[in-house]
C-alpha cells in the first residue's frame, strides 16, 4: 500500500482523517507514533518538523502530507470514493470548509484546552483558560443547535469534510462540557456515532480510552 498515516489512535485530529479513509474504504498502513518514545517522534519530526499528527505518507506520488483538513482534501483528490468530501461547485466547497474552519477553531481547540488542562499537575491548572474555553463551546454548541434545525449532515445530506471534522471534537466535547439541552446537537452526534466510518473509529480507539484525563485527575 502506498499510504501510510502517522497517528495515535486517540488524538481527535487523527480521528478526523480515520474517518474519512474508513469513509471511502482507502487502503493504507496505520503508523502508531507515541510522542513519548524518542525514536518515533524523531521519525515523524523528520516527516514534519511541526511534529504534530496526523501525517499522511505516499509513497506512490512521493507526498508527505500533514494537517487533517489537508489530508482529506487529497484523498478527494487523488483517492476519490463515493463520498466526495468536497463539493464541485465553488459556493459549496467555499462553505464547507468554513463549517471544516468551525469546528477546529471553536470547537476542536477549546475542547482540547479543557482536555489538556486536567493532565496539568496540582498548582498549574488554569481555571481562567477552561472557564474561557467552555463558554465557547456553549457558543459553538448553540451555533450547530440552529444549524442541525433541518438537514442530517453539516452541510445538508451529503456527509462532508465538515462531518468529518465535527464528530472527534463533539465526542470528546460532551464529555469536559455536556451537551444538555442541545436537542439538534445531540441527535446530530448520535447520527455521526451510527455512520460506519465513525464508528469503527471509535471502536478501534476504545482500548485506549482510559487514558482520557478525567474531570478533577
Amino acid at each position: 500500500m502506498s499510504l501510510t498515516l502517522h497517528f495515535h489512535p486517540l488524538a481527535s485530529f487523527c480521528w478526523k482523517a480515520l474517518i474519512a479513509l474508513y469513509e471511502n474504504d482507502i487502503p493504507f498502513t496505520p503508523n502508531k507514533v507515541d510522542l513519548v518514545n524518542p525514536t518515533e517522534r524523531a521519525a515523524l519530526l523528520k516527516l514534519w518538523p511541526i511534529g504534530k499528527f496526523p501525517v499522511l505518507s505516499d509513497d506512490a506520488l512521493k507526498q508527505i502530507v500533514p494537517e487533517s483538513s489537508i489530508i482529506i482534501e487529497y484523498l478527494d483528490q487523488h483517492y476519490p470514493g463515493l463520498t466526495r468530501f468536497i463539493a464541485a461547485d465553488p459556493e459549496l466547497a467555499r462553505e464547507t470548509r468554513l463549517r471544516d474552519r468551525f469546528y477546529d477553531l471553536y470547537v476542536h481547540l477549546p475542547m482540547q484546552r479543557i482536555m489538556l488542562d486536567r493532565l496539568r499537575p496540582a498548582g498549574k491548572k488554569d481555571p481562567q483558560g477552561v472557564e474561557e474555553a467552555s463558554a465557547q463551546l456553549r457558543t459553538s454548541y448553540a451555533m450547530i443547535e440552529e444549524q442541525m434545525s433541518a438537514g442530517t449532515w453539516a452541510m445538508g445530506e451529503a456527509f462532508s469534510l465538515a462531518d468529518c471534522a465535527a464528530a472527534p471534537p463533539l465526542f470528546y466535547g460532551n464529555m469536559v462540557v455536556p451537551f444538555g439541552g442541545y436537542k439538534n446537537v445531540s441527535a446530530y452526534f448520535e447520527r455521526l456515532k451510527a455512520r460506519p466510518s465513525f464508528a469503527r473509529v471509535m471502536k478501534e480507539a476504545q482500548p485506549y480510552f482510559g487514558m482520557v484525563p478525567k474531570e478533577g485527575s
